[in-house]
């Protein structure tokens, strides 16, 4: 959109308000708008992470989840509730299930036609996991979300995205922070219209064994979207939470038990198997007794891992100089149950982490009743599932197969899963300081003892703990701003300066411009009109020098039958001529006064302001001046000046002027032409009293008109009629313009009255 806008500085409009800051040369446009956040999942529970972001017409879906404790259609996130066609973009934070297992459905499944982001590591991990989902779901074939090759036609859909890597698609500017949690995972700030959204997705703010902590953000948001998984829990420290996990490993198999960590694949199972091979490594009575990392997908899960060792902390890079640190001395990978050989105390890390499926559940159903063994849910249990039903220590469980078995093993619990808690997460608001919270990702208990924690401390901030399709509406009064660039942000203004120019919206961005810079600063396609017109000339007339008496800053340039170029600088000096101008010519370096000698100039071609370019052609056959620029009112009066002084300053073009009262009878014959035209067998004849006679083949006069313009009509009312439409077109057509200006007027009353 382009509008031509003049603005004053001390005087602004009312309806937008405008004011312009001195120093960074930007107008400010205040505005109201309603920003709307609504969780089509993790909205009051965890699991399904996807949350809805719309305002100014654009969509920002983050994450694309599935609910871990059901199963099919009732996993997916609530997508009837919106129009997946409406969506401008899908981020995704990281390679979870709860927030990426459902990307594959929505974009294969819906008239989803948008664009998907996510870091390189997500996406590498992305496939492996959701391949092994398709293989273990345990749903009928009819009731899987989607298939192998859906799977594969989703990973042609997404793009990558570096961290601080600044993006923009369809007016939506988006980039993303490191936020710890596991390997690629990434906060996305998403700016629309000036609004910052910061959505956190999982993130911790804890260094670990190998990652980094969450990164603080450079820009403020103006609305935080930010897990509450553990509510008001605040964590134990490292060193406490790693001897306390060891001591509950060595107390299972010192007694000759077994001891099952579900993990997921990828994430927490990293470190924790880290800490399991250093301390092994510090402990030589338990070296004998074996530790698996029990996937389908270990193998190729490691692999991984190394490949983007440099997304990882100082620690890890370091070792990786010496040795690859994911390259375990006392774990051995284990890929299924009947590879394993149960013959005495090991420690086996198996995914998935909630025990729905898969290696877990089948190594717990194996060794549940028996009270040497024991497990360690060393993360997060969602509602629903198998992992939450056991921390609460029942008697019994039902088996797969139906049949009911009593629980003895033991059951612990410790959090090695990565989230923010309470501390964390007021240390991250108190940097940023959102004026808007919105919290998501934790149970309905969680979500709402921190919203209240968090309006206890915050208290300029407003925070929200909406449910599933339960839309939190904002409205923003803010700055949108047109920032001034190129030749105009050049200038100095003061109060009371006006600033002409071309205000350019696109995409929620206004900027302010010459017109000469738009191309610079924008993908507008700017045309001109290129006029060109061929002049007449006298060989003896000295153009040169008149053209030069009447413009100011005149170029003009020699060209002779050999190629060789003389340019001549004029002055901005009315009085200018060619003997005070200094001449450069193209085979001299230093500038020199002189006369020119024109003897072999094939032509000499005058610019005039830079832009009106004047080709006068005095040795031609037919002499004559070429004048070519570009349209503009400035240009174009230029042009008429050089036209007039050439018609006016060149007598032989006005030679041919009538004497006097000759122009009368031309006109009359003209005239006399055209009647003849009109009447068949009457004689239309220009008699020597200078008029015009129609005479019928009766002798009778019909029409008679003077000299003076005078017309007189016959008496016959039928006859004077026809003559009347007769005139009428004659005048009509010899003299267009005043007719239609009201001469035609008088004429009808020089009809009638004679």
């Amino acid at each position: 959109m382009l509008n031509t806008t003049t603005l004053n500085s001390s005087n602004p409009p009312a309806h937008p308000q405008v004011t312009i800051n001195k120093k960074e040369h930007h107008t400010q446009y205040i505005y109201g708008e309603k920003l709307t956040v609504t969780p089509l999942g993790a909205g009051n529970e965890v699991g399904r992470s996807a949350v809805l972001l719309q305002f100014k017409g654009k969509s920002v879906l983050f994450d694309c989840g599935i609910h871990p404790a059901f199963s099919g259609m009732a996993s997916l996130p609530f997508f009837d509730e919106i129009d997946p066609s409406e969506v401008d973009l899908v981020l995704v934070t990281h390679f979870h299930l709860d927030h990426c297992g459902a990307l594959p459905y929505f974009t294969e499944h819906t008239n989803f036609q948008g664009r998907v982001f996510m870091t390189h590591p997500t996406k590498a991990i992305y496939k492996l996991l959701l391949s092994d989902f398709v293989k273990v779901s345990d749903v009928h074939v009819d009731d899987q979300l989607f298939t192998e090759q859906n799977l594969l036609d989703s990973l042609k859909k997404i793009e990558l995205i570096d961290y601080h890597q600044e993006m923009e698609h369809n007016g939506i500017k988006f980039w993303c922070y490191n936020a710890g949690h596991v390997l690629g995972a990434a906060m996305f700030m998403v700016e629309i219209a000036g609004v910052r959204v910061l959505y956190t997705g999982d993130f911790s703010r804890q260094p670990d064994r190998h990652l980094l902590g969450a990164e603080t953000p450079t820009l403020s948001p103006d609305v935080l979207i930010v897990e509450s998984t553990y509510g008001i829990t605040v964590f134990e420290s490292q060193i406490d939470r790693e001897r306390r996990f060891t001591q509950m490993v060595t107390e299972v198999v010192r007694r000759g038990g077994r001891c099952l960590i579900p993990v997921f694949a990828l994430g927490r199972a990293q470190e924790l198997l880290l800490i399991l091979d250093e301390y092994w490594e510090t402990h030589q009575e338990l070296q004998h007794i074996p530790i698996y990392y029990a996937s389908s997908l270990a193998k190729k899960c490691m692999t991984i891992f190394q490949t983007y060792i440099n997304m990882m902390n100082d620690k890890i890079r370091k070792q990786f100089d010496i040795h690859n640190p994911f390259v375990f001395k006392h774990i051995s990978n284990l890929k299924s149950v009947e590879d394993f050989q149960d013959n005495g105390p090991c420690v086996i890390m198996a995914s998935p982490g909630m025990l729905q499926s898969g290696l877990s559940k089948e190594l717990f159903e194996l060794w549940c009743q028996d009270a040497k063994n024991g497990v360690i849910i060393p993360g997060y249990a969602v509602d629903g599932t198998l992992a939450k039903r056991i921390m609460s220590e029942p008697e019994t469980v039902t088996l797969s197969n139906g049949n009911t078995v009593p629980l003895r093993m033991s059951v612990k619990t410790i959090s090695f899963s990565a989230h923010s808690d309470k501390a964390q997460t007021e240390e991250f608001i108190s940097t940023v300081k959102p004026p808007h919270i919105i919290l998501v990702h934790g149970d309905a208990a969680n979500c709402h003892r921190l919203k209240q924690a968090l309006q206890t401390k915050f208290t300029e901030s407003r925070v929200y703990a909406p449910k599933n399709c339960t839309s939190v509406q904002i409205m923003f009064q803010g700055e949108k701003r047109a920032k001034v660039l190129g030749q105009l942000a050049m200038k100095k203004y003061e109060d009371n300066d006006e600033i002409n120019g071309i205000l350019l919206h696109h995409n929620f961005q206004h900027l302010l411009l010459n017109e000469k810079d738009l191309k610079l600063y924008s993908d507008v396609c700017c045309s001109g009109v290129k006029q060109t017109l061929l002049v007449p000339l006298n060989d003896n007339v000295p153009y040169e020098s008149l053209i030069r008496k009447l413009f100011q800053n005149v170029t003009v340039e020699y060209r002779s039958k050999n190629g060789e170029v003389k340019t001549e600088q004029g002055t901005d000096s009315m009085d200018t001529t060619t003997d005070d101008t200094s001449v450069q010519t193209s085979t001299s370096s230093h500038t020199k006064k002189a006369p020119i000698d024109f003897a072999d100039d094939e032509s000499t071609i005058i610019t005039i302001d830079g832009v009106v370019r004047l080709e006068l052609k005095l040795k031609e056959k037919t002499p004559c001046a070429l004048i070519e620029w570009p349209s503009s009112s400035a240009n174009d009066c230029i042009v008429d000046g050089i036209c007039n002084l050439i018609l006016y300053s060149d007598r032989t073009l006005h030679e041919d002027i009538l004497e006097e009262g000759k122009d009368e009878l031309k006109m009359l014959y003209c005239i006399q032409q055209m009647i003849k035209e009109h009447f068949g067998e009457c004689v239309c004849r220009l008699s020597e009293d200078k008029e015009i006679e129609v005479i019928d083949p009766s002798q009778r006069v019909l029409l008679k008109i003077s000299s003076m313009g005078e017309i007189t009509l016959c008496e016959d009312e039928r006859m004077r009629g026809f003559l009347e439409i007769v005139m009428r077109r004659v005048f009509m057509t010899m003299f267009p313009l005043p007719t239609m200006m009201g001469c035609l007027d008088d004429c009808d009353h020089t009809l009638h009255t004679h």
